[in-house]
């Protein structure tokens, strides 16, 4: 037991967390990072360049400095070594798409968090009675392209992992439901060049899936097919991938896609699953912890889950074994064993 005199410090930088989160997303809004990448530049030259006012230039971007998104030498600003590979939208490092969404989105959606937790339904665009965001979405090649994207940059890291951490070399084909861009099976292509693979997904990601295989030059090796997973069945592979796809749906449709999953497979073939799978104390993984109250906020039934929630949903479904492995940050992967 602590004996440490307590102190309100946490309880003000989390309860006040707000004001670092919007300075950092109006910032990816106002491309100030894509700005500074192309070198760094004075406090006037900057604020003039982004349309800031004189009262709030300085204090915005040393704001910036203090939360240590940006550096500063004298009146010059330049990005940090992180927000300058990952924030900057001519890379193919960025990540920021994920933010402008939770900056266009996600940060009013959640000021109805308490209403979410009182009656358990989402407090997006549904609750107003506006069309569902993913279908609107998909009827919009451009957005769509956008939102795979920001799909990609949260993912690289998990990706990367997945591609040098499974033992690929005991397989030959691999499919991915729900694969986005396709950046999870490009980066295990790269890797592991004795392997095919497959991108299932619905028709509208077609052209957005071919064109980074593509630009890969992976198209002889990975191919995209159209289907559902809710009503077609999953392509036959030797490992099924499923990348932040099963915190989406309920528990029923969950089992349902593990199910599914253990049909497509071959006896010895695996199921990769990962999100920010919660640690099974439920005390440590915040991230995934919070990630499962955005599903709240954002779905009818989806949530996040512990691993020894996945490894019983699994066994349950058939598979012989089933472990948990860590990624990166707060993503882990599941592996389920046929």
């Amino acid at each position: 037991m602590s004996t440490a005199t307590p102190t309100p410090d946490q309880i003000l930088q989390i309860g006040l967390g707000f004001w670092a989160s919007k300075a950092l997303l109006s910032a990816v809004e106002m491309e100030v990072f894509t700005e500074l990448a192309r070198g760094p530049e004075s406090l006037e030259k900057l604020a003039g360049r982004l349309g800031l006012h004189p009262r709030s230039s300085r204090d915005f971007l040393d704001s910036l400095v203090a939360l240590g998104f940006l550096e500063r030498n004298g009146e010059t600003y330049l990005n940090t070594p992180a927000t300058d590979i990952f924030l900057d939208k001519h890379k193919p490092t960025y990540i920021g798409g994920i933010l402008e969404m939770a900056n266009r989105r996600l940060f009013s959606h959640w000021d109805h968090l308490t209403t979410a937790l009182r009656t358990g339904l989402p407090q997006n665009e549904v609750s107003r009675g506006e069309p569902d965001v993913f279908g609107a979405l998909y009827a919009d090649p451009e957005r769509l392209k956008t939102f795979l994207r920001a799909m990609t940059g949260v993912s690289r890291g998990a990706n990367l992992a997945i591609a040098s951490k499974f033992p690929w070399a005991q397989y030959k084909t691999v499919a991915d439901a729900g694969p986005a861009q396709g950046d999870l099976l490009v980066q295990v292509a790269l890797h592991n060049l004795h392997l095919t693979g497959v991108g299932f997904d619905l028709p509208e990601v077609a052209p957005v899936f071919e064109e980074y295989v593509e630009s890969h030059g992976l198209s002889s090796r990975l191919q995209f097919q159209p289907g559902s997973f809710f009503t077609d069945p999953l392509p036959h592979a030797d490992v099924i991938m499923m990348g932040h796809i099963l915190h989406d749906w309920n528990l029923g449709e969950k089992r349902m896609l593990i199910c599914k999953a253990w049909e497509a497979l071959p006896t010895g073939g695996a199921l990769l699953v990962y999100d920010a799978i919660i640690d099974d104390d439920r005390s440590k993984n915040a991230f995934g912890l919070l990630m499962s109250l955005n599903m709240l906020v954002e779905s009818y039934g989806g949530f996040d889950y512990t691993g020894a929630d996945c490894i019983g949903w699994m066994m349950d479904a058939g598979f012989k074994e089933a472990r948990v492995e860590h990624l990166v940050g707060p993503d882990s992967m599941v592996i389920g064993i046929k």
